[in-house]
């Protein structure tokens, strides 16, 4: 990935998959639909499962020039030469993460349902906020939730893009666009849909709408 891309359009986020070969067949499938970043995120996975999964996406990313994200593993980030990271609120300092990764390189924070947490991860130098769960989440059924109007006032006051996560479908997606996210990011309804391409067309069609 030559300089950083903008963060925009669907954010697909890999779901707890064992099975490598399967991830792979979703998530070429999600880049054929228009995907616009992967995120790698399996939470199951040992560090040598995580190494090969993470291996073979990066792969398949670099041939469709999208940029790759791991999510928490800034060593495997490192080890991979992904195209960046993205951290929770327990996965370290985005400052500290920035300091070992190159410039170029993209960092997200999940900013949960408080701006000041997008501000603070935009000084520390953050290149996209993500904010949710703005429905409920079989991912993450405990999540904090996050209102739509956070949206809004979050476009206001940070710079930096916004993406929006937690139980997003096709359905409830256009709310969440027409708040202001820049981006969506998706798990469930993407990579469990009978059809991954074409559900990613379908969430990249949304965006054109609102334009």
């Amino acid at each position: 990935m030559k300089g950083k891309s903008r963060i925009s359009g669907l954010y697909a986020v890999t779901p707890d998959e064992p099975d490598t070969e399967l991830l792979v067949v979703g998530v070429r499938a999600a880049l054929a639909g228009g995907a616009s970043l992967v995120q790698y995120r399996n939470k199951s996975a040992d560090a040598a499962l995580r190494l090969t999964q993470a291996r073979a996406l990066l792969a398949i990313c670099r041939r469709h020039h999208v940029p790759f994200i791991i999510n928490d593993h800034l060593d495997l980030a490192l080890e991979i030469d992904a195209d960046g990271l993205h951290l929770g609120g327990e996965d370290g300092a985005i400052a500290a993460a920035r300091a070992k990764l190159d410039s170029r390189k993209l960092i997200g924070a999940s900013c949960y349902n408080l701006v000041q947490n997008a501000l603070n991860a935009e000084r520390e130098g953050a290149d996209y906020v993500a904010f949710g769960s703005f429905f409920a989440s079989g991912v993450k059924p405990s999540a904090v939730r996050a209102p739509l109007d956070l949206l809004q006032e979050a476009k206001r006051r940070v710079s930096v893009p916004v993406v929006a996560i937690g139980g997003i479908t096709l359905a409830n997606a256009p709310q969440l666009i027409a708040a202001g996210a820049d981006s969506i990011a998706v798990i469930s309804a993407l990579f469990a849909a009978p059809d991954v391409k074409l559900a990613a067309q379908q969430f990249n069609a949304l965006f054109k709408k609102s334009s």
